[in-house]
């Protein structure tokens, strides 16, 4: 007998259809090596936050603003005022059940009714048995992907021939776990699914009587319940889309899930069976937000209106720094939120200093083939393929001796964690690690000798590397005005004994420290053909700049200068100042950076962290990011930011087609929404988008971390690096993108790019055009429309227009 999906294909396909959007509702989550901010809302940003918080209501059962009773407390501070909420309502969505100012005043003593997810299969069946089977399931689907995604780090292998649903199905079919519970058989079903996971989940579907209507939110469900094993599956498909092609492993998951879901079923039907067709019926209904929902978005705008308010006010009470005509120095940063910290303590070195804020890839998207490795690094954004290919270079000799001294660590390792040698390996060589303890306790040893200098793949010709040094400075807005030293300054952290590590780096760098784009860049800008090339295409860089490539570590906030990089040693003597100078700018830095981090005594006390192999809060990254400003140095040099804002140097004046502004709209801006919106998910939602507490980390697989033994990985930022121990050291407000550029170039972009216009059209970004006084003067409202701000006061009383 034909089952329906045999008879009607249309409905199977309707499935796929829905299978394949709930995979992209997922977020991806990047392996520990190379981990970058995602955000977490990835696949929803086609819809407002009450659209997406109501969703996930839905499918987690989790609310994603902050409960009421931090906007009350931001109303009664004064930080948030009454025509803050005013202007919050007035720019509400038209189709949502509006409340008035009223009812969101009397909101603020109630909270809001508590989301609670539609019910799996699992949760029906643990209801009416007593037995865990969420838990249970978790547990053996954890343990099976932590061995099948393994990344090295286990000593054997399983196989992984034929993908991941029948690599499954091998394994399932021989678990007896749980039939051991007392889910009768489980063995046999698994061996009578069908090798096509997709027809698993049509079979899985139709026992289940999920029709397509349903199928959208029911498989988000799913997945939810997967946590970080879906979101790595999601990776995989995340990496297959930047190459134009496409990858199951979501879907692959997600018809593991539910296999267990209609075995289940098929066990207590007789006793779910009308409460599940009440769960699919309610899958089936539109995704639509409940009043309270509605009010919680409305605070959340007030607030970040709030925040704008507080930016204006501290941007138009900032002094202008007076320059000398020809800088001493040019420093470029990322535009990292760190680097404004810096760059202000830098500054106040003298009037000869002049920083800058660019992208901390450089330009140069770079597939980097370290010294000694084989492997190929990504070194630019998860965003864009890399443009190009590097290698640090090495005599052959030395690269011999790097490469044995790498394989005899791997085989140590590798003996020490055998399981005939693990247990006498430490009877018989632990007390020869106390002298290592002791230097790992205090710091000791930890220095790394730097890679010899990279280079850009030699068939690159000149012709490309002229054209490439063209785009880079145009894109930095340093075209003329070069001073004598210009420093390029990367930038890493510097942790010990911290998964989470790359989460540190260069999010721009994908996950990497920065020296690797710093030293290629300068090489390529200190290349005398490349500039004799540039003098054609209207770049004159005078005789006597240096490109100096360097490296700001923010958890010290140290810079290690790559002098050896340079073609000669005619500024050395300009260098060693621009030493002192980087030496009381990094204790400025770390003074103030010390006021914020828990138990710090004083700067010093900042150097230490990064030393401490018990440290769980070293630094606090990106923690408090609020704003993305891009126009001139002037505009905020004499602000202080708090390191809360990315700072990217732009001149729309000299930008000739509007070509750089397109660059910052779609490549900075959208890796800066991410960092925020990872901050903002770990914050208000740390059980659903954090990654747990460091101190019951494990790693696992070498791709990421579990919190305890087993189960689902975890996704996001760990508790520690948005919680100081009493409160939270981010405040979960959406990211404030401000530019200073004509608005009809800056609507024409959007335009021509619907992925970024959606994110400011749903207000997952904010955005504002600055005036020539560098006022924040217009507000975007969505559909390429623009409404001019009205100034105010502190107390959000308007001012009278000039």
């Amino acid at each position: 007998m034909l089952t329906k999906f045999e008879v009607f294909p249309a409905a199977l396909l309707e499935l796929v259809h829905a299978a394949n959007s709930a995979a992209k509702a997922i977020p991806p989550l990047f392996p520990l090596s190379a981990s970058v901010a995602v955000n977490p809302f990835l696949g929803q940003t086609d819809e407002p936050l009450a659209v997406t918080a109501a969703r996930l209501a839905r499918v987690s059962g989790k609310r994603i603003m902050p409960h009421r009773s931090h906007w009350a407390q931001k109303l009664t501070s004064g930080e948030i005022c009454q025509e803050d909420l005013t202007d919050a309502l007035a720019g509400l969505e038209r189709t949502f059940d509006r409340p008035d100012l009223n009812d969101v005043l009397n909101a603020l003593d109630v909270e809001g009714a508590l989301p609670e997810a539609l019910p799996t299969i699992a949760d029906l069946a643990a209801e009416v048995s007593g037995i865990d089977w969420p838990g249970l399931i978790e547990e053996r689907i954890g343990v099976w992907a932590a061995s099948h995604f393994d990344e090295g780090q286990a000593l054997w292998q399983p196989g992984r021939t034929g993908g991941i649903f029948s690599a499954w199905r091998e394994f399932g079919a021989r678990d007896l776990t749980p039939e051991i519970h007392g889910l009768t058989g489980f063995g046999a079903f698994v061996a009578a699914t069908n090798r096509s996971h997709w027809r698993a989940i049509g079979r899985a579907s139709e026992t289940l009587g999920l029709t397509p209507a349903a199928a959208g939110t029911a498989f988000h469900r799913w997945l939810m319940t997967l946590g970080g094993w879906g979101q790595y599956g999601r990776y995989f498909l995340w990496q297959a889309e930047l190459n134009n092609d496409s990858d199951n492993s979501v879907t692959e998951l997600l018809a593991i899930r539910m296999v267990f879901e209609e075995a289940l079923y098929t066990l207590y039907k007789d006793q779910i069976a009308d409460r599940w067709a009440d769960v699919v019926a309610a899958h089936e209904a539109p995704v639509t937000p409940t009043r309270d929902i509605v009010i919680d978005a409305v605070l959340q705008e007030a607030g970040e209106r709030a925040e704008q308010r507080r930016l204006a006010d501290a941007l138009a009470a900032a002094d202008v720094r007076s320059l000398k005509q020809r800088p001493d120095v040019q420093a470029a940063f990322c535009i990292d939120v760190r680097s404004e910290v810096f760059r202000r303590a830098l500054e106040a070195q003298g009037a000869g200093i002049e920083t800058m804020g660019f992208a901390g890839f450089f330009g140069l998207a770079a597939a980097h083939q370290c010294a000694g490795s084989d492997v190929v690094e990504a070194r630019g954004p998860v965003l864009l393929q890399p443009g190009v290919t590097s290698q640090a270079h090495e005599n052959e000799q030395t690269n011999l001796k790097r490469r044995g001294v790498a394989r005899a660590k791997r085989a140590w390792g590798r003996f020490k964690l055998a399981a005939v040698s693990s247990f006498a390996f430490v009877e018989a060589t632990g007390p020869v690690y106390a002298g290592k303890l002791v230097r790992d306790a205090l710091g000791i040893g930890h220095e790394q000798k730097a890679d010899p200098a990279p280079q850009l793949d030699p068939g690159i010709d000149l012709a490309q590397r002229v054209t490439m040094a063209k785009t880079v400075l145009g894109a930095m807005s340093l075209t003329r005005d070069f001073a004598p030293i210009v420093m390029l300054a990367g930038h890493g952290a510097d942790v010990t004994n911290n998964p989470h590590e790359s989460a540190l780096h260069c999010g721009a760098c994908g996950g990497f420290a920065g020296d690797v784009n710093a030293r290629l860049l300068a090489g390529l800008l200190n290349d005398r053909d490349v500039r004799v090339g540039l003098v054609s295409e209207g770049i004159d860089i005078p005789s006597d700049t240096v490109f100096l490539p360097a490296m700001h570590h923010t958890t010290t906030d140290k810079v290690t200068l790559f002098e050896q990089d340079l073609p000669d040693t005619s500024k050395a003597s300009d260098i060693a100042r621009l030493k002192e100078m980087l030496a009381a700018a990094g204790r400025l830095a770390r003074g103030e950076r010390a006021k914020r981090l828990p138990r710090a005594t004083g700067e010093a006390d900042v150097m230490r962290r990064a030393q401490d192999w018990a440290e769980t809060r070293p630094e606090w990254g990106l923690g408090g990011c609020r704003a993305f400003i891009a126009a001139p140095r002037s505009r905020t040099s004499g602000a202080v930011l708090d390191g809360q804002s990315f700072l990217h140097s732009y001149d729309w004046r000299a930008d000739e087609g509007f070509s750089v502004l397109e660059l910052i709209m779609t490549a900075p801006v959208q890796v800066a929404s991410w960092i925020s919106l990872q901050y903002y998910g770990s914050t208000v939602t740390p059980d659903l988008f954090g990654g747990g507490n460091k101190l019951l980390h494990n790693v696992v697989g070498g791709i990421g971390v579990l919190e305890g033994n087993g189960g689902n990985l975890r996704g996001g930022l760990p508790w520690q690096s948005v919680h100081d121990g009493e409160g939270f050291q981010h405040d979960p407000l959406r990211l404030s993108v401000i530019i200073e550029a004509p608005r009809e170039a800056m609507s024409d972009i959007l335009a021509r790019h619907s992925n970024v216009q959606e994110l400011f059209d749903n207000r997952w970004l904010h955005l504002i055009a600055m005036d020539d006084d560098g006022k924040l003067a217009w507000r975007y409202d969505g559909d390429l429309q623009w409404s001019a701000i009205n100034q105010k006061d502190g107390a959000g009383r308007a001012i009278a227009a000039e």
